[in-house]
């Protein structure tokens, strides 16, 4: 029988009722608990009059909750649109209505936004709980096409206003393979510090389930929280954005915790450089896979396996390279203007086709059309290039690139380099507006605690390692690098104190 992503409670549920499905805000529920739990919420949305295609829209942070939208949508056909909790009041309404949710679960903690939303409105707690014992526990039983959309992220995006992915079950059908690929089982517990809003926390939840293991929700992200979690949870599989690990291995003590029991920290959604991957293996001691996709491909689609994590050896290089795709993706590199071939090695726009590819934007046709490129080839917007062994490096994406006198310069190269020194923690480089050489480059900086570098310092350390036209000319200080949800750096919000008034697109 083809993949059906309602299959994975329905199944569990029958052959492993007992075994911990999710855990979060101090309560675990069973596999058959979420199971009857999923079919209350089914029927409450039937109730309400949803069915087929209607969508249920989700405000909160990670909890158990939301697997019961999750589930009681797919079983009656609709839609599961959880939206970013961080927006403010004004677009998490706009985005509860662009998905047409007529209803919506609200996060007890954001109880205040209800009368800004459309429809009915749930509230977590009391209130949630009586509405689901309201209704039986019967399963509707809908199974539904390859086709149908089960789940609607909105792109968190670096720009622009969000826009809604659709993800059909043909595209998370992938589920079983990638749970054996990321050492995924039964027996593992998996940890979820993503946001559910995030393909990086609903797909990578759904893959555990699909294995049939524990979830451990993360509600908030704190690094000290969570170097306690990965100990006192026994913690075997993460998935982790490289900003949280490079700040778990600077929390004091953290590596002399217990990490016996961890298996894989998977990693991705932003890049990351060589030093915080070699701080990382010697903190946790464990295998790395690296993963690379966006939510219009519904996650990974390239992964770097732990044999090409080492440091030291012969083929470290490839320590910043994504990795090499699936056996199921097919990529291509093109001249971004012509859409030419590029030959291996040859830098130029990354394209994608596989079964993983969203059939398009929620409502939005000309936003559609611009994602494919014809032949079922989705345009990624990031640059960089294959070797001969197939292995991806990326640079950056297409409009964070820097020229700087007709020459390109790829923030990433330089960021690599910095993030090196002793005195930085974290470092962001983008290009600021230069009458001669029309935008130059400028390192934007967080020192370590207790180190105080100077301007000149790290001027005179990039000299050393770069080239003229890619070293920065200028060094600014902060305290923290302004992140999206996912971890990237909004470099849209560095470079726009630059170019405001000068006419420049800072997108």
């Amino acid at each position: 029988m083809e993949y059906r992503v309602v299959s994975i409670v329905r199944d569990h549920a029958r052959e492993r009722g007992g075994a911990p499905a999710v855990s979060g805000d101090g309560r675990t529920v069973t596999y058959a608990g979420l199971h009857e739990r999923s079919s209350r919420a089914a029927r409450g949305l039937l109730a309400a009059g949803l069915g087929p295609g209607s969508r249920v829209g989700y405000v909160g942070k990670n909890a158990p909750e939301f697997f019961d939208l999750l589930f009681g949508a797919a079983k009656i056909g609709a839609v599961a649109a959880p939206v970013n909790w961080r927006l403010t009041a004004g677009e998490i309404a706009a985005i509860v209505a662009d998905s047409g949710a007529a209803v919506t679960l609200l996060d007890a903690e954001f109880a205040g936004l209800a009368p800004a939303l459309p429809g009915l409105v749930l509230i977590t707690g009391a209130a949630y709980e009586e509405w689901l014992d309201r209704h039986p526990a019967d399963d509707p039983g809908f199974v539904g096409e390859p086709d149908d959309v089960v789940v609607q992220l909105y792109t968190s995006g670096t720009t622009g206003v969000p826009k809604g992915v659709q993800l059909t079950n043909t595209n998370f059908a992938v589920g079983e393979r990638m749970a054996r690929r990321w050492r995924l089982d039964a027996s593992s517990v998996s940890l979820v510090p993503m946001p559910l809003f995030h393909i990086g926390g609903t797909g990578w939840a759904l893959a555990g389930l699909y294995a049939g293991c524990r979830q451990v929700l993360v509600r908030d992200i704190d690094p000290p929280a969570l170097v306690e979690t990965f100990e006192r949870e026994r913690i075997t599989n993460a998935f982790i954005v490289p900003a949280v690990l490079q700040f778990m291995c600077q929390v004091p003590g953290a590596a002399e915790r217990d990490y016996s029991a961890l298996r894989a920290i998977t990693y991705g959604a932003s890049p990351i450089t060589s030093e915080a991957l070699r701080r990382a293996l010697e903190t946790f001691r464990a295998p790395l896979f690296q993963l690379y996709g966006m939510t219009e491909t519904t996650g990974a689609i390239v992964q770097l396996e732990p044999e090409d994590h080492d440091p030291e050896g012969p083929r470290r290089h490839l320590m910043r390279s994504a990795g090499r795709p699936y056996d199921w993706v097919e990529l291509r590199i093109v001249d971004p203007v012509t859409g030419a071939d590029r030959a291996p090695g040859e830098p130029g726009e990354l394209l994608v086709r596989s079964s993983q590819n969203t059939p398009g934007y929620w409502n939005r046709p000309a936003e559609t059309d611009g994602l494919f490129a014809g032949g079922g080839w989705l345009r990624t917007g990031d640059a960089g290039h294959i070797d001969a062994e197939g292995y991806l490096f990326l640079t950056d994406r297409i409009k964070d690139m820097i020229v700087t006198g007709g020459e390109n310069v790829y923030p990433i190269e330089v960021e690599e380099v910095l993030a090196a020194h002793p005195g930085i923690a974290d470092v962001a480089v983008i290009g600021v507006p230069d009458e001669r050489w029309g935008e130059t480059v400028k390192a934007v900086v967080v020192p370590r605690p207790g180190a105080s570098p100077a301007e000149e310092e790290i001027l005179s350390y990039a000299r050393e390692r770069l080239a003229g036209f890619k070293r920065p000319r200028s060094v600014d200080f902060v305290e923290a690098l302004p992140r999206n949800p996912s971890g990237k750096i909004l470099k849209k919000d560095l470079r726009a104190p630059y170019w405001e008034g000068l006419g420049r697109t800072i997108a």
